[in-house]
This record gives C-alpha cells, structure tokens and sequence, in this order.
C-alpha cells in the first residue's frame, strides 16, 4: 500500500508539472491562433500561478481536517474541466479561465502528497519527499520535445482534450487506490493554533521568502513559459524549442534530486546561494544567446530553488514549520505569477534583454539580501 500512494500522488503531481510547463513549447501555436500577444500570452499563463497561491491558506485546512486521499482528487476534476475549457476556448477569457482552472485544480498536487507522506513515511519523509519532487518534475520533460511532437500529430487542442481524459483516470486512482493514514495509524484532526504573525515578524524567513519569489518565480517562469517563447523568438523551429526545454527540464529533475543530498552535506545556506549565484550566470549566458550552456545551468542549478522550502523549516519553531513553509511557498509561486506576467509587459515594450536583465537584477538584490543567513549559518 506503501508503494501505491508514494505513486499516485507522483503520477498527481507529475501532472502538475507538465501543465505548468505546456505553454512554454505552445506558446507559438497560442500566440498565432488566438492572436494573443506578448503580455496577454504572458498574463493569461500566469492564472495557473496566481490561482494555484490563491488557494494555498485555505487547502492547508482542508487538508487538515478532511485529508489528501478526499481533497487531491476533487481539485484534480476541477482541473480535468479546466483542461476541456482550454482545449476548446476560441477566445482569451475562455482561454484565462481554463488556465486559472487548472491550476486551482493542481494547488494540491504537491502539497496533498507532503501531507499524506508525512504519515506514510515518517522515518524517511525528507528522502520520499525530494524523490517525488525530483520525479513529478520529469513531467516538465513531457512538456519539452514529447509534447512538441504530440502537439504536431493532435494538434494543441487535442493534447489538452486528451489531457482532460487522463487527469480525470488518475483522480479516480487516487481516490480509490490510497488512505489518509496508514492501516492503524490514526487520522490527526487540523488543531492548530495561530501563530501566523509570529511567522510574519521573522525577518529571517522574510529575506528567505523573497529569495524564493526571485529564484523560485524565476526558474519556473522560464521554464513554464519565457524559455520556449524566447528560442521561437530566436528564429528556432517547435522541435528545436523542445529539446532545448528538455535538457532545461531534464537537467531540472537532476537538480531537484542532487539539492537535498547536498544541503545536508554542506549547509542549505551555502548550497542555495551557490546554486543561485550559477543560475544567474545562466540568465546572463541566455542574454548572450549562448542557448545551450544557458538552458543546461538554468534547468540544474534553478531547481535547487526548492531549498527555500528546506530553509525555512530550520528557521522556524517545530509548531510553526507548516505556516513557514507555506508562506515562502506562496512567495515562490507568487512570484512565478507576477514575474511571468511581468516579463510579458516588460518583452513587448522593451524586448528580451532588458526584460531578462531586469530578472537578473532582481535575483541579485534578492541575494545580496540573503548573505546575513549565509554569516549566521557558517
């Protein structure tokens, strides 16, 4: 039983993943068909990010009180019909609506599976934890050249009708396939108590949290959308785009699995700014148009961005842990939203290099930031 939920939550939040990733090689297909152009494409992929924070606090609770085996696979219909709403949208609203669907629909891909691991597999739940983030990240390596080549034989649409049909199917696995706890475990109720403002007043989580709104919203930002758009702006054809977004998304999932074995080995502090540090001399190789060497740092050392998860459950008391996490993790998708769409505005009235150079200076702020818990931690 074990085995099965640490891989249906997986295959969850595997799907979690493509979505977040798909516009990134449609972008083109988008862009002509609908007319949309760069802010809008920009602003109307950012709703799965804005929608996916949107419900983050209150999923929390619901996790708590009613657990992932009832709440996961609702969310995961809603983004089933989120899914069938984009696929056959012939308009932007239509288009926005069906985006934002979707990511309400996987805001508990992730974090419904931390909590059921969390009563699954007490005694190793950092290591099952990192290899389902490691492994639902391959389905950003869906999202590259397989989904490139789908696209060519469905079309865009198709792939997103088709896409309707699995989520539903996995929904339904979820839900009948696993439990809350294990076999004489018992299901803890949501008993918390405040704390939220005591969260707010650590200015070290703070410094953290903003961290991840610039590393986090920037890796998945280009990832997820600014990384395909910019090679088709480069002249490159949908299958060069896909496999440049493969080796970003490949070299990510790399990244996710190589993060936490390092930190525990030389100090989160030291391996997030280091990582950090190379994936701007990724940014700046992607303003030089050095495409390949770019792509490749941006994929690894970008997904070492999960780290700040990690951070902040050191920097907080034990019964304080859950609204940490929470809050940096509302930065990094925050960010994600703000920064995608941003990067839209930002490439339509001034181009890729001043929007990509205003991404690496907002990074390096956010570091500079960040050194006093590099001093305090060595």
């Amino acid at each position: 039983m074990a085995a099965r939920v640490f891989l249906l939550f997986t295959l969850g939040y595997f799907l979690s993943y493509f979505y977040r990733s798909a516009n990134a090689v449609l972008a083109k297909d988008l862009s002509q068909e609908l007319g949309l152009g760069p802010a809008e494409l920009g602003f109307m992929t950012s709703l799965f990010y804005l929608a996916f924070a949107s419900v983050q606090l209150p999923l929390g609770g619901l996790l708590d009180r009613l657990g992932p085996r009832t709440v996961t696979p609702a969310l995961l219909l809603v983004a089933a019909l989120g899914s069938l709403v984009f696929g056959l949208a012939h308009s932007f609203p239509v288009l926005a609506l069906g985006r934002a669907l979707i990511g309400v629909g996987m805001a508990a891909a992730l974090m419904g599976s931390l909590k059921a691991f969390s009563l699954w597999f007490p005694k190793n739940y950092a290591t099952v934890s990192t290899l389902l983030v490691g492994l639902g990240a391959t389905g950003g390596l869906l999202a590259a050249t397989p989904l490139a080549l789908l696209k060519e034989a469905l079309g865009w649409r198709g792939v997103f009708l088709l896409g309707a049909g699995v989520v539903v199917l996995v929904a339904l696995a979820l839900y009948l396939g696993v439990r809350n706890a294990p076999p004489g475990v018992a299901w803890p109720g949501g008993k918390e108590q405040g704390g939220l403002g005591e969260v707010l007043r650590n200015g070290r989580l703070l410094r953290v949290a903003f961290l991840g709104f610039a590393f986090t919203g920037g890796f998945l930002s280009l990832q997820t959308l600014w990384a395909g758009a910019y090679a088709y702006a480069l002249g490159l054809e949908a299958v060069q785009v896909g496999n440049l977004l493969f080796l970003y998304s490949g070299l990510a999932v790399l990244g996710f699995l190589a993060s936490g074995y390092l930190a525990d080995r030389l100090g989160t502090a030291r391996v997030l700014l280091a990582s950090a540090l190379l994936f701007a001399l990724g940014l700046l190789l992607l303003l030089l148009k050095a495409l390949v060497p770019a792509y490749a740092l941006l994929g690894l050392f970008g997904a070492f961005n999960i780290l700040t998860l990690t951070q902040a459950r050191e920097l907080v008391a034990a019964h304080l842990v859950g609204r940490g996490t929470t809050l940096v993790n509302l930065f990094g998708i925050g960010g994600t939203f703000l920064l995608q769409w941003g990067l839209g505005v930002a490439v339509g009235a001034l181009g890729y290099g001043l929007a990509f150079g205003g991404l690496l200076a907002l990074l390096l702020l956010a570091l500079a930031l960040y050194l006093p818990l590099l001093q305090r931690s060595g």
